[in-house]
């Protein structure tokens, strides 16, 4: 009666093909296919198994109900030959429910839910006939038993009805009781009150009168000393003001020293270092100038302008770059996210900012220039988290200070003379610190240049 996997499907399918159902199965008849197909399972062999059933051929019935439920109501679906040896185990456990659903004759004492299953696994003629009919007859079933739960629950709130009209009408009277005496007792209490009333009336004339001739004495001395302490805090208040412009103006001297110590102290630093250059770029001896070393003249072998004019370096070239940091003392800022958008635009912005700061961390330790990177805070959802590369500087704008503005606070910060190289394609920002006397750079140079060092 059983065929393999691989061979013809069972003669039924075709008729199984011609009836189906108009709804889904009722909930109660699909777990109780799904408990027979359960029980039924452990009589079949691996082999016997749809595949996607094996793995829970060890499992108890309850196990395989519980977590290969929809599993095997999908093989009872779509796989006639499974389908057929299930009913095959069916009718060896249960002959005469099969027998009886087989012949269209169900008991009418026989459970319609048992009736619905087994017509469902068997596949009879009139099988989707006879599940919608036990379907409808669990759906009567389950309506009368809600509409008996209904009755049940309504009889029951009607007493509890009764059963509180009864108490609210014991606590009303008892109520209406408490407060006749409560009334009662509020008179005697008001008379009480009233007499009272008088005796504080009388008691508080009296204390008015004791009350006015103590206040005289005590406004008179209380005006002398409120003057003398009004006096005392003007004074100190006024010494406090004092010591805090005395010590503000102190401080303000000392920082302002401090600023243009280091101001000049780096402005010496850098004369020193361009003289120090100068003498080494020139390899003149420190005694070796004459007076007559001064007179303009060609000498034989000098270059003239026009030479020097060919030596003269293109905007784009790299080497550009290369010159100005080799100026004693130069200080490189560079704006961020104008070099990053122009040469990495497509990435996002954490690794725009960890590549530019890796190479400008190589071109600070082989030039030893002083960098600073700036970069706009109004770009961040969050304070980052970043730890600046040896030889960099790394700044972000405070809100509502744009990295432009920051950089140009930077090149004003500088004493004049200190080379001071800025690396932006803002035409705004180029001609700002250009007045302010910085040498600005395109964005483009610095990107050649660190495309070399990587």
């Amino acid at each position: 009666m059983e065929q393999s996997a691989h061979g013809d499907e069972p003669a039924g399918a075709a008729g199984d093909a011609a009836e189906t159902l108009d709804h889904p199965l009722p909930e109660g008849v699909r777990r109780r296919v799904i408990a027979l197909v359960a029980d039924a399972f452990g009589g079949l062999t691996v082999a016997e198994l749809p595949a996607p059933l094996r793995q829970y051929a060890r499992f108890t019935a309850s196990r395989r109900a519980k977590f290969a439920g929809n599993a095997m109501a999908a093989a009872l679906e779509g796989d006639p030959l499974f389908r057929q040896r299930i009913g095959e185990r069916f009718r060896q456990t249960q002959p005469e429910l099969a027998g009886a659903v087989e012949t269209g004759t169900p008991p009418a004492a026989a459970d319609p839910v048992d009736v619905a299953a087994a017509a469902y696994v068997l596949r009879p003629p009139g099988w989707a006939k006879l599940v919608a009919a036990a379907g409808e007859e669990v759906q009567r079933a389950d309506a009368e038993r809600a509409d008996e739960a209904g009755r049940r629950e309504l009889e029951r709130l009607r007493e509890e009805l009764a059963a509180a009209r009864e108490r609210t009408r014991g606590e009303t009277e008892q109520l209406r009781h408490d407060l006749e005496a409560a009334r009662k007792e509020a008179e005697s209490l008001h008379r009480k009150l009233r007499s009272a009333q008088s005796d504080v009336k009388r008691g508080e004339a009296a204390l008015r009168r004791v009350q006015a001739e103590s206040e005289a004495a005590r406004a008179e001395s209380a005006a002398q000393v409120s003057a003398a302490e009004s006096e005392s805090r003007r004074l100190k208040a006024r010494l406090g003001e004092v010591e805090a412009a005395l010590e503000a103006s102190r401080r303000a001297a000392r920082e302002g020293r401090s600023v243009e110590d280091m101001r000049l102290r780096l402005l010496l630093d850098t004369v020193l270092d361009a003289a120090q250059g100068l003498r080494r770029e020139l390899a003149l001896p420190p005694v070796s100038v004459h007076p007559a070393d001064t007179v303009d003249a060609v000498e034989p072998g000098r270059m003239s302008p026009k030479d020097i004019a060919t030596r003269a370096l293109s905007e784009t070239d790299p080497a550009l770059l290369d010159q100005l940091l080799t100026l004693p003392q130069t200080h490189l800022v560079v704006d961020g996210y104008n070099v990053t958008k122009t040469g990495y635009p497509t990435m996002p912005l954490e690794k725009q900012r960890l590549r530019l700061l890796g190479g400008l961390s190589a071109l600070a330790a082989r030039s030893g220039a002083e960098v600073t990177c700036v970069f706009d805070g109004a770009e961040l959802a969050a304070p980052v988290l970043l730890a600046p590369p040896r030889g960099v500087r790394v700044l972000f704008s405070k809100p509502g200070v744009t990295a432009d503005e920051l950089i140009r606070q930077l090149v004003r910060a500088e004493p004049p003379g200190r080379p001071v190289v800025v690396v932006s394609t803002d035409r705004e920002v180029a001609d700002g610190v250009a007045k302010a006397g910085a040498r600005p750079v395109a964005s483009a140079l610095l990107l050649k240049r660190l495309s070399r060092l990587s």
